[in-house]
């Protein structure tokens, strides 16, 4: 385990309208503020498209399975790390019969709304570096 101490110093709440893209526009906001190093705190909304993955192996290298849905989906949860100027987000949503969770691709379409949280850390540099078992691990500088 590798870990460092950082300070919150700024909170950004990002608002969705009907149509925008989930991902797409928090790496916009990103690229916009310049921000290298953060947290996805939270996030919710609706969604008309989803589209996440998920590993379906234990060895590896991680077999990663891909899905897309039409919605319409609750989307119940947003949590994530921006390090080097790049999300790495998770996401759990819902339809009427149960809930899917996984990592936040391109695609997720907001319905009729979708609010983020997202915080900016200073103090800490971090990236995600490529290790020999085919995973890329948070790691500091």
């Amino acid at each position: 385990m590798e870990y460092r101490l950082a300070s919150l110093s700024k909170v950004a709440i990002l608002s969705l309208s009907p149509g925008e893209f989930v991902l797409e526009s928090v790496e916009k906001f990103i690229k916009y503020e310049k921000i290298e190093n953060g947290l996805i705190m939270t996030g919710f909304g609706t969604l008309s498209q989803v589209h996440l993955h998920w590993v379906t192996t234990t060895g590896f290298p991680p077999v990663e399975h891909f899905e897309k849905c039409e919605g319409p989906y609750e989307l119940l949860s947003l949590s994530g790390v921006i390090a080097k100027g790049q999300p790495h987000i998770h996401a759990v949503v819902s339809d009427t019969e149960k809930a899917y969770g996984g990592h936040l691709e391109t695609g997720n379409k907001v319905l009729y709304l979708c609010e983020i949280v997202v915080g900016v850390i200073e103090g800490v540099h971090m990236e995600r570096k490529p290790m020999p078992e085919g995973i890329k691990l948070l790691k500091f500088s």
